[in-house]
């Protein structure tokens, strides 16, 4: 697993970019992470790297966490992760990491809450048809119809699709294509819609699939340079 950040969502705007197309974008201010703890094979069976994000009073903290952020000598951390890497030898305690650790990659995995809906029917969650609004149907217009069996086998079955809570699930959005990246405000525009709501707060990750598509811009030189040949033929 490659190493992370978290960020905040801030909303949604447009970008045009150098070809005149106006791009769907997401804004995420993404926060600099502190990395508190370097994990070895000999430690713990595995690599991995603990980093903490956002800052946090002291009066939050309870008196474990104050111990565990005073022994390690930095202020205390709201959000702690930790990450799996390959080798260790180039992360030290203390460092610092934030947005340029996503300069070699044009695609990003985004993993956030989803809004919650509450307790929601049929036709809202599972996109049901619902029953006939007319021929004597009465009062259960939005009902699910019919649940299970009689007799047997006498119960309904897991997985059945019902009325329930909705949303308020963790869910990834893969390969996500980076649009613009400003480094000086820790801001990241990322091509289309996260789930989740303003203000929430999300995880970026590098792709874990390998990302065989061309970007926009790239797709845009391309064009260039089958025109220019064109015209050369001619």
């Amino acid at each position: 697993m490659s190493i992370g950040l978290l960020g905040t969502k801030i909303g949604m705007t447009r970008e045009f970019i150098d070809t005149g197309q106006s791009v769907p974008v997401t804004v995420i201010k993404v926060e600099k992470g502190r990395v508190l703890d370097v994990i070895n094979k000999e430690k713990r069976g595995y690599n991995a790297i603990k980093i903490g994000f956002f800052k946090l009073k002291n009066s939050k903290l309870s008196k474990q966490m104050k111990g565990y952020f005073s022994k390690k000598n930095t202020e205390p951390k709201k959000i702690l992760k930790e990450f799996r890497v390959e080798n260790t030898e180039n992360y030290k305690e203390g460092n610092e990491l934030g947005l340029e650790i996503f300069k070699d990659n044009k695609f990003l995995d985004v993993r956030s809450r989803t809004i919650g809906k509450g307790f929601a029917g049929v036709m809202k969650r599972w996109n049901f048809g619902g029953l006939r609004a007319s021929h004597g149907v009465s009062v259960s217009h939005r009902s699910h119809g019919s649940t299970g069996q009689r007799q047997d086998p006498g119960k309904v079955f897991k997985g059945k699709k019902m009325a329930g809570h909705m949303g308020d699930k963790n869910r990834t959005m893969l390969n996500l294509e980076i649009i613009k990246s400003d480094i000086e405000n820790s801001l990241l525009y990322l091509k289309g819609s996260i789930p989740g709501s303003k203000n929430s707060t999300v995880l970026l990750r590098g792709s874990i699939k390998k990302v065989t598509r061309k970007t926009i811009k790239e797709k845009h030189e391309a064009k260039v340079k089958e025109a220019v040949s064109k015209k050369g033929k001619k």
